[in-house]
């Protein structure tokens, strides 16, 4: 399998909204507005160099896109934000290579930590996160305030 992987641009938007809906742990991370089309582009606009998309070299239109990774920063710390692969791609190490690719690209940019938030119920998830280096913190609150009455407050 030749996986290549480079900068998403908002053109991947409809590929990328196909992908985050093939699964149900995706679709439940997502909001309307934050995820729309136009929300991603103000997002990629902050953060052009840390995302990235895995595509197949051979691509087929049923194929085009099979992981992505948007990653975010402040200045100072980093989130991911979304890390998404195809299920028929998973356990192939392509999330691997698209959380190294976005640490990468952070590190370029002087940060120095990144986080990500992901549902407790989501073992697979969880134990990928692990694999990677990145430990929970149980010394913190995650809290949260929708100041739009579209995005979910949460749980």
């Amino acid at each position: 399998m030749n996986i290549n992987i480079r900068p998403v641009v908002i053109g991947d938007y409809d590929l990328i909204y196909e992908l985050w809906n093939s699964t149900e742990q995706a679709r439940r991370a997502m909001n309307p507005v934050d995820d729309s089309r136009k929300g991603i582009e103000r997002y990629l606009k902050r953060n052009p160099t840390t995302c990235f998309l895995a595509y197949l070299n051979e691509c087929t239109e049923n194929h085009k896109i099979v992981g992505v990774i948007l990653t975010g920063h402040d200045g100072r710390r980093a989130i991911v934000h979304h890390l998404c692969v195809r299920p028929d791609f998973r356990r192939q190490g392509v999330a691997r290579m698209l959380v190294k690719k976005a640490e990468e690209a952070l590190r370029k940019e002087g940060i120095t930590k990144v986080f990500g938030l992901v549902f407790k119920d989501n073992i697979a998830a969880n134990d990928f996160w692990e694999n990677q280096g990145y430990t929970i913190r149980t010394n913190l609150n995650y809290r949260n305030k929708s100041l739009n009455e579209n995005v979910p407050q949460g749980e």
